[in-house]
């Protein structure tokens, strides 16, 4: 049985000082016999990967830009409308509740914060094009955001009409900096500074003021601290010592029904479901991912016939010197896993640059995670396996007796 071990198994020196030999793969020798064909095959495999690699970094891009937002809020609890099902959405709830939060035991500070997407326009300074963008309100003597830039520009912020802008708008938003006058929403409009948030799929940028310019371009024109809009979440910071989880359970208790009591991950964590089953451009990437794998599972197919067709008689020859067929399908099993392999690298870096540039163009955050480079590599591999599972009957049906 050894001498039969051998001939299925090539054996190369090793270039180390311990002159070892090792085994080299059955497997590996059938797809480098022919190299035009190996690179044929790698370009076929890697465009599948491809395909599938870029539906899932947009998939990605695309719920990283909803949840920006949400990660710079200085809180640990929000408070946010028990019909809100989206950040983006305006659902606001009475200002009462805000302080009913705050008189919870182990509660710091409750900061209302006001925002508005349906109304808010804004001009575009350079050519006078309108621009639908979200606004955010807040206290400047309560911020509510983790963002450097705006916490430095409180004091200015307190001014009527001074408004930031978002640097990492779409190029329509135009140039915006410190000392810019326009509108927004037909209002006149001094910008103070920039700060750095970007846009998602359905805002070209982002707008950051305080309450009191808040209400005044979006309410009924009245500055008075008692007619200030209802808020859309409240932000809650802990006492320290306290557990976030019990402060949070304390809150439910003790608000109405009409308000949700999310920590500040499950609120991500709820629109990211959001992103991925109800919106619809979640479910459209999740198609194209699904596409990808099955032109990859056909791409492959095909490639791993072609080779078991043209190495047919050497795998019947194994068959008549007494391989089973276990064997037989382990060496073509780890013939598809190579080739997944060796599509993946391409693909892989193909990837990088394409989310570098349209990353660039769009202002998506899209990347190759770690996430993202595991969950395509078992995609590539998960594809090739199945379908050399399905190839590998043309090796099974192999009879020795008809090369003779």
């Amino acid at each position: 049985m050894q001498l039969v071990e051998r001939l299925a198994t090539v054996r190369f020196q090793s270039a180390g000082a311990s002159g070892k030999s090792w085994p080299v793969p059955l497997a590996w020798r059938n797809i480098v016999a022919d190299k035009q064909r190996l690179l044929r095959s790698i370009a076929g495999i890697a465009f599948a990967v491809l395909l599938m690699m870029v539906e899932l970094g947009f998939r990605e891009g695309f719920i990283a830009s909803m949840l920006v937002s949400i990660g710079q809020l200085d809180g640990d609890i929000m408070l946010v409308s028990a019909t809100r099902y989206q950040f983006g959405r305006e659902a606001p709830f009475s200002r009462r509740q805000l302080a009913q939060a705050h008189a919870v035991a182990g509660v710091a500070s409750v900061r209302p914060l006001y925002a508005q997407r349906k109304a808010s326009v804004w001009k575009n300074p350079q050519t006078l094009e309108l621009v639908g963008v979200q606004i955010f309100g807040f206290d400047p003597d309560q911020p509510v955001f983790l963002i450097p830039e705006v916490t430095a520009k409180l004091d200015e912020l307190r001014q009527p009409g001074t408004i930031m802008v978002d640097r990492r708008a779409r190029s329509n938003f135009g140039d915006a900096g410190s000392g810019t006058q326009t509108e927004l929403s037909r209002h006149a409009v001094r910008v103070i500074g920039t700060f750095r948030l970007g846009p998602d799929f359905f805002t070209d940028g982002n707008v950051i003021m305080s309450d009191r310019t808040f209400f005044t371009l979006f309410g009924n024109g009245s500055a008075n601290a008692g007619d200030l809009p209802s808020p859309d979440v409240g932000v809650v910071k802990v006492l320290p010592g306290h557990r976030p989880s019990d402060v949070q359970r304390a809150l439910r208790a003790a608000l109405p029904t009409n308000v949700a009591v999310p920590t500040k991950a499950e609120l991500m964590d709820q629109e990211t479901r959001f992103a991925l089953q109800v919106s619809p451009v979640g479910p459209i990437f999740n198609i194209g991912t699904l596409v990808g794998f099955a032109v990859g599972m056909l791409i492959s197919y095909q490639i791993l016939f072609s080779d078991l067709s043209d190495q047919l008689s050497q795998y019947a020859t194994l068959k008549a010197m007494g391989y089973r067929n276990g064997y037989l399908i382990k060496v073509v099993l780890q013939q598809a896993v190579f080739y997944a392999l060796l599509g993946y690298v391409p693909a892989w870096i193909l990837c990088y640059f394409i989310f570098r540039v349209v990353g660039d163009l769009v202002l998506i955050p899209a990347g190759m995670s770690v996430g993202l480079s595991v969950i395509s590599i078992a995609l590539s591999l998960g594809m090739c396996i199945g379908s050399a599972l399905i190839a590998v009957r043309r090796v099974i049906a192999a009879d020795p007796a008809e090369l003779f």
